[in-house]
């Protein structure tokens, strides 16, 4: 049974970012990102072993969403310089490393590595695929093939990787896969700009769900909607969660039929980790890559 590591590329380079402290090279140039970004994937792969593990990344551009709604991701600030400056230099140690790594201008890489994972279990039906990202979008692609596997979280790094499978998606969110597209346009999400229900929280969409099944559901009940209040406030916003659920569901059309993989170049990797000054990495390294291959 073949095992793929898909990678949300930017959610994990921001939890090395803030996860280790400063560290810098002797010019101040950052390589804290770096630093954990190398050591994440070490043991991700080291725990996992996987038979192909593949970066996505985004490169900005989410053209078919910004037309649906201008104010999509308005509300991010910018972006730090010194987690921007090691982002080129993360790609360059992720092919060096062997890993694949697939970016597409106006596609946001979640929509990307959701298809892939969908193509991946149609073409091989042994296949199983394991997203690893904390990004909640992403319960809706788990599947019984395809799980998500969440990062240590940072306030106790000890529970170590997390498996979600569809009974751990009803368990976290009280809603089916399926639904999670609905009960995140329910709930809105204030990190995209995304406007929900005005109130309506977890609880609610989660409760509404059940009982109606989808956001339709709830629009042709929405008489019988409790609290009472929301009686009124749905039916004004039944556009916008029509154009919540277009934007928060992935698109299963995009990205490519295949990506390539690559293979370990120790050379290249040994002199990145040289240039950046990164001393008990590059001893890592030496000690881990023999003739090109991953010393397991």
């Amino acid at each position: 049974m073949a095992k793929h590591l898909l990678v949300d590329g930017f959610n994990m380079a921001f939890r090395a970012y803030y996860a280790v402290r400063e560290l810098t090279r002797l010019d101040g140039f950052p390589t804290n990102a770096l630093y954990g970004w190398v050591r994440s994937m070490w043991k991700l792969t080291d725990e996992q072993k996987p038979n192909e593990t593949i970066v996505f990344f985004d490169l900005g551009g989410a053209q078919a969403k910004l037309e649906l709604l201008p104010e999509y991701k308005a509300n991010r600030g910018e972006t730090p310089e010194n987690f921007e400056k090691q982002i080129p230099i993360i790609k360059e140690l992720t092919r060096a490393m062997g890993f694949g790594l697939y970016e597409e201008n106006g596609v946001e890489s979640d929509d990307l590595l959701a298809a892939y994972a969908n193509r991946i279990c149609s073409e091989d039906e042994n296949a199983r695929v394991f997203i690893v990202s904390a990004d909640k979008d992403f319960a809706q692609s788990v599947s019984d093939r395809i799980h998500m596997l969440l990062p240590p979280p940072t306030a106790n790094p000890r529970l170590g990787w997390r498996i979600l499978d569809p009974e751990g998606v009803v368990e976290k969110f009280g809603v089916a896969t399926d639904q999670i597209p609905d009960y995140l346009s329910l709930i809105g999400d204030t990190s995209d700009n995304i406007p929900g229900v005005p109130g309506v929280g977890p609880k609610t969409a989660a409760k509404w769900l059940n009982e109606y099944r989808d956001i339709d559901g709830v629009i042709k009940n929405v008489e019988h909607l409790k609290p009472v209040r929301f009686r009124e406030i749905v039916p004004t916003m039944i556009g916008q969660l029509e154009i919540n659920r277009r934007i928060i569901t992935f698109d299963p059309d995009c990205g490519p039929a295949s990506i390539p993989v690559g293979a370990v170049d120790p050379a290249t990797l040994f002199e990145i980790l040289e240039k950046m000054e990164m001393k008990t990495h590059l001893k890592e390294a030496q000690k881990r890559y023999s003739q090109g291959e991953l010393a397991l």
